[in-house]
Parts: structure tokens; sequence; C-alpha cells
């Protein structure tokens, strides 16, 4: 009787377990389902106003890509728009196509992100007395246009020192400047463009994954202290789009081009703060975590064959760089 009474308690903890552990993932699952059909369904019905964050609309890296869509997106919604870039004659094709087309304000800000600190006195003095309600942390580069081990690349000491002034102080330094006239209205929103190269390490692209993981949790880090006070900071972690950095890759279902990547996007806010930005992305964020873990990708069989890919696509990748060039 003992033994019986014994096997029947024990048949009962696990069954309580189990029956726990089910319901636990069920109601992960249910809520998961919900929060993507909100963000990524309902957010296309029912589209924040992005007018009551502010009058002006700062992007950084807005001459072509993501960026560029984000400028012409959000001047459509009703935004006028700071555009800042490199090339100064870009600047002055996509500010006059924006005003022409969408009949809103541009200012344009030409600066190089990749030279440091010494550029934002400068960069603070133009923005001066402009009412900004949303910045876009936009601008980014990788420190070679393929896969590549760390010292591999052309010029490591220039190069590398770009990156980490183009992907990690652009962010902080442009939030530094936008935050104080976000804080007196009590209101702003910040959007920084992270990567889903950020989601797990990926060797070949050490320090472009390592910088945008840093966008990631500056960015989270960031809203947690000023939610409270008015501030919206949303990350947004693209999977590929079609753009230079991915040469102008075709669009298709799993790549998005950047102008619907944009508007997606731009519809998730006020429904989230971290975001992959479009129902495709996050559907292949979710599948990649299953098929491709982080302590594969981390796998010297892994590495060894993203190596072989790598060389095997060069040539080709650097003719579609040389054709981008040519376009632009």
């Amino acid at each position: 009787m003992g033994d019986i009474a014994g096997c029947s308690w024990c048949s009962l903890v696990l069954c309580s377990i189990g029956s726990v552990t089910v319901v636990y993932y069920l109601l992960r699952w249910s809520w998961q389902c919900w929060h993507g059909f909100k963000v990524y369904v309902l957010s296309e019905i029912w589209q924040t106003d992005l007018r009551t964050y502010g009058q002006w609309a700062v992007v950084t890296g807005a001459t072509s890509g993501i960026g560029r869509a984000y400028a012409e997106e959000l001047a459509k919604r009703g935004l006028d728009i700071v555009l800042i870039s490199r090339s100064e004659d870009k600047l002055r094709s996509v500010a006059k196509e924006i005003e022409s087309q969408y009949k809103r304000q541009t200012r344009v800000i030409q600066t190089d992100f990749t030279e440091g600190h010494s550029i934002y006195s400068a960069i603070t003095q133009q923005l001066e007395g402009l009412e900004i309600g949303i910045l876009v942390n936009n601008v980014g580069m990788n420190y070679i246009g393929v896969l590549a081990n760390f010292l591999d690349v052309p010029d490591p000491d220039q190069r590398i020192t770009q990156v980490i002034n183009c992907n990690t102080l652009s962010v902080t330094q442009m939030s530094r400047l936008v935050l104080p006239g976000m804080l007196k209205r009590e209101k702003g929103l910040i959007i920084n463009i992270s990567s889903e190269a950020a989601s797990e390490p990926q060797p070949m692209l050490s320090v472009y994954s390592s910088t945008k993981i840093f966008v990631t949790y500056f960015s989270r880090c960031l809203d947690a202290e000023y939610r409270s006070k008015g501030i919206t900071v949303q990350c947004v972690v693209p999977f590929i789009v079609s753009t230079n950095m991915t040469h102008n890759v075709p669009v298709n279902p799993l790549v998005k081009s950047p102008a619907s990547f944009a508007k997606d996007a731009l519809n998730t806010v006020g429904y989230t703060t971290y975001t992959s930005g479009c129902l495709s992305h996050a559907l292949q964020h979710f599948a990649l975590s299953i098929i491709f873990p982080g302590w594969l990708r981390l796998s010297s069989f892994c590495v060894q064959q993203m190596v072989k890919f790598a060389q095997s696509v060069e040539p080709h990748l650097r003719e579609r760089m040389a054709e981008t060039k040519k376009q632009t």
C-alpha cells in the first residue's frame, strides 16, 4: 500500500509540473502571438500620429537606403526634415525631392560621422532653435564589403575607428544633442537602427555585430531611463533590406525595399520599443533563432563554412559594388 501511495504521489507531482509547464508555454506563445499581431497587423490600421512629437524630424545617413526612406516617409506623414549625411550634392537632391513631393520644409547638414567627436559642435549649432520631435539614428557602416576575419580588414587602424565612430558614437552623441529639448517639452521619439547581426554574436562581422549590439542595449537602457518623462526610444532590428550595404540584393518576400521597410517600421511606433520593423523580418528572426542558434554560429565548423562562402561570393559582390558606385 505504501509503495502504491508513493507512486501515486510522485505521479501527481509530475503531472502537476507538466501541467504548469504546458500552461506557461501556452500563455507565453499566446502573448507572443498577440504582441506580434498588435505590432505588425493592428499598427497598419491604427497608426500613431507622429506629428504629436514635434515639428522636425532629424535623420542621419539620409541620402540613400533606409535613412532616405525614413526621411521620405516622415515627410509624407507631415513632418519637416533635417537631412544629415556626407555628400552635399546628394543632400540637396533628396531635400529638393522631399520639398517638391511632400511640400515639407527641409534643412541639410553635411558631415562625416566617421570623423569622431569634433563634428558635433557644428551639428549642435545648425539644429539650434528647431523643435525636434523625432531623431532617426540610421547612419552606419561595415568595415569591409564582404565577410572577413578581424585581422583581414584593409587598413584596420583607420577603418575600425571609422566604424566605431559611425555606428556607436553617432548614436550616443546625436541622442545627447536632441534629448534636452525633448525633455523640456516632455515628448519626443528617438529611433535607433540596429541590425539582426546583433541578435547573436556574428563571426566574420565581429566589429559590425558588436557595434550594433551596443545600439540595441543603449536604446533599451535609454528608453527605461526616459520613458516616464515622455520620451520614447525605439530600437529597430532589421534583417536584410535592399541597400548599398547589402549590395542592392533584389527585393523578394524575404528582402524588403527601403521604402516598404520604413513604412512598416514607422507603423510600429507607439506599439513597441523593440521591433524587427516588419512581419517578414520578425518571422525570419524567430526561424533563425531555432534553426541557427548562437552556439552553432560560433562553432569552428560554421566559421569555416562562412569563410568558404565569403571566398566564393567575393568576386560577385565586388562586381556589384563597382556597379553601385557607377550608378551613384
